[in-house]
């Protein structure tokens, strides 16, 4: 680790009560660059994002952004330079979306808590980004699920920062929907430099989409580097317990990977229909 790493993590455990989620975990995230972590359900990757964004406190070891720990920074401080997805947000009783989104600003807004010209714009352009302009004046809970999932991260692109974490952004998305997220998440990327850490369950959009890929099984970093390299059948095997194949993806040049269950597997001796 070194200190071009905006964001670090060092020698990092966590857990609930008596329960260890994450033991002893290093990791360096690149910063202007997508990384993705991937892994079985409770191998502790949203524990780890929590911890990222001040929302859990360590039992031992440390998370450091721009070199100062994370649980040593003030939350309106720490607000101005990370935004956080997490999983399952809850939004009060009534509030129309765009009230929601507007609380995106609240961390810029100076002491007297004057709204400006400024604050206006992030709002509708965080709006157009996620085509929920036309959606401002509704109440939230009258949504459906994907559109307040993308609700939810206009809000998260209104707080204007260069460091995100999200915790499953694609949940409740349809296809087309999950697509639109990720490229839209990319452009950020490209265009303004943002450094993104999401958590995602589909390992091919991971790959598709990460510049670096983190693999977690028990708690621990099972793989982390460029998708190419880290997404291999062995590494499924070990953190999914899963069986698979690798091959090509022939839409973006990386690996895809495909699981092997037991139906539908053709045989050797089968022939494709023709």
């Amino acid at each position: 680790m070194t200190d071009r790493h905006r964001l670090l993590v060092e020698r990092l455990s966590l857990g609930y009560r008596e329960t260890d989620v994450i033991s002893d975990l290093d990791l360096a995230v690149p910063p202007g660059r997508i990384t993705a972590i991937v892994g079985a359900n409770a191998c502790g990757k949203s524990t780890l994002l929590r911890a990222m964004s001040r929302l859990l406190r360590p039992r031992a070891g440390r998370a450091l952004l721009d070199g100062k720990e994370i649980h040593r920074t003030p939350p309106r401080q720490l607000a101005q330079t990370l935004g956080l997805l997490p999983q399952s947000p809850l939004a009060p009783e009534g509030i129309t979306v765009g009230d929601l989104v507007g609380r995106g600003r609240h961390p810029h807004l100076g002491r007297l808590a004057r709204w400006s010209r400024a604050d206006d714009e992030a709002v509708a352009e965080a709006l157009i980004a996620t085509d929920t302009l036309e959606l401002a004046e509704r109440p939230v809970d009258e949504l459906s699920g994907g559109q307040r999932q993308r609700v939810w991260i206009a809000l998260v692109l209104a707080q204007q920062t260069d460091l995100l974490l999200l915790d499953e952004p694609t949940t409740f998305l349809d296809v087309s929907h999950q697509i639109e997220v990720l490229d839209l998440l990319s452009d950020l990327n490209e265009n303004r430099g943002t450094t993104i850490v999401m958590v995602l369950h589909d390992l091919n959009l991971a790959v598709r989409y990460a510049d670096h890929l983190v693999a977690l099984a028990e708690g621990r970093v099972q793989a982390a580097g460029d998708p190419a390299e880290v997404l291999s059948e062995e590494t499924v095997r070990a953190v999914f317990g899963m069986e698979c194949r690798v091959i090509t993806d022939p839409v973006s040049g990386r690996p895809l990977m495909l699981p092997i269950g037991r139906h539908r597997v053709r045989g050797a001796d089968d022939q494709p229909p023709g």
